[in-house]
């Protein structure tokens, strides 16, 4: 009898399925198929909400929060920068997400001066 596999597995496996639809989004949508990018994105979320996946934060950028269309900077949305962070202006749903610009960390133990 196979043995169960465990929730950091499944969460593993999802993980996989998710980034290969994710990178199937992008093929379509290079391709000019926004509508079965779309799906693919949908089918990503669905996947990561059945499991209680954390989506990483590369992924999160790639798709609009409000209609969860798959974005690409100059065909479906507008980037800009403003006040320390990227914004991102879907032209589908015509609402826009902010995220914060990281400063970069300086290296631990190294003294100025």
């Amino acid at each position: 009898m196979p043995r169960k596999k465990t929730k950091k597995e499944i969460k593993q496996e999802a993980l996989t399925r998710v980034r290969k639809l994710f990178s199937e989004a992008w093929e379509r949508a290079k391709e000019g198929e926004f509508g079965l990018a779309d799906r693919y994105v949908k089918l990503a979320r669905e996947m990561a909400m059945r499991v209680n996946l954390r989506l990483p934060s590369e992924l999160k950028r790639k798709f609009c929060k409000h209609c969860y269309c798959y974005l690409i900077p100059g065909k479906n949305c507008r980037v800009r920068i403003a006040k320390k962070r990227v914004i991102y202006y879907c032209e589908k749903c015509r609402k826009f997400a902010r995220f914060g610009i990281l400063k970069e960390k300086k290296a631990k133990g190294v003294r100025n001066g």
